[in-house]
């Protein structure tokens, strides 16, 4: 299964370190990041989970919630959470998704139908594929994939830089340029004429005939 921006985040039943959950049910009515891990007690992975919870109040001021899942099973979960704590200061508060059964992984196209059905004896590099993070919007839509290797820790930072992004460009009919950043100006889209502009954003700069920047909007 081959998943692509604007596809509806497949649903799922899934015990956690918090509980079974049904997914769409657990995101409700706002955002969501669903990050993957190949295997628990691995280096890189195990600075992420630790990173991503110092990171947990910023994604709550989104209005997001983060959920991490892990090709194992959820006893071993809560082991891997001392050593995070243990590696990086931070406790894992948010939940830890179990794929023992690799259902999950396959679901979201993260590995192949191939694969089999059970985590056990599997190693990293089995899994090497499971790295990918998924920001769902409030409609259940996927709104951005990003997939690392291995051997690259994510940048948690510029996951939210995206997300203030796609939430900006939801609200208001703008989108943002190269490394924008909170604050910055911002592209106003084609569906916009200029007069509308104007009305909508009080003014703005034209670059090229097709690239016009103004302000960001604060509403």
């Amino acid at each position: 299964m081959s998943l692509r921006i604007n596809d509806t985040a497949p649903d799922f039943t899934a015990e956690t370190t918090q509980d079974t959950i049904r997914f769409h049910d657990w995101i409700g009515d706002g955002w969501a990041v669903l990050f993957s891990h190949p295997k628990n007690f691995t280096p890189v992975c195990t600075t992420e989970l630790g990173t991503m919870a110092g990171y947990a109040p910023e994604f709550a001021k989104r209005n997001v919630k983060i959920i991490g899942i892990s090709v194992d099973p959820v006893e071993s979960h809560s082991k891997w959470k001392t050593d995070i704590k243990t590696a990086t200061g931070f406790d894992v508060d948010y939940p830890l998704i179990g794929d023992k059964n690799l259902e999950v992984a396959k679901l979201y196209g993260m590995l192949p139908a191939g694969a089999g059905d059970s985590s056990e004896g599997r190693t990293p590099a089995d899994n090497a594929t499971v790295r990918s993070v998924f920001v769902i919007g409030p409609d259940k839509k996927i709104k951005l994939i990003l997939t690392y290797p291995m051997t690259t820790g994510r940048n948690f930072a510029e996951i939210l830089r995206a997300i203030d992004s796609i939430q900006l460009t939801a609200r208001h009919q703008v989108a943002t340029p190269a490394d924008w950043k909170q604050g910055e100006d911002v592209i106003i889209t084609a569906a916009v004429s200029n007069e509308d502009a104007v009305k909508r954003f009080g003014s703005f700069d034209t670059i090229l005939p097709y690239l016009r920047k103004t302000k960001q909007p604060t509403a």
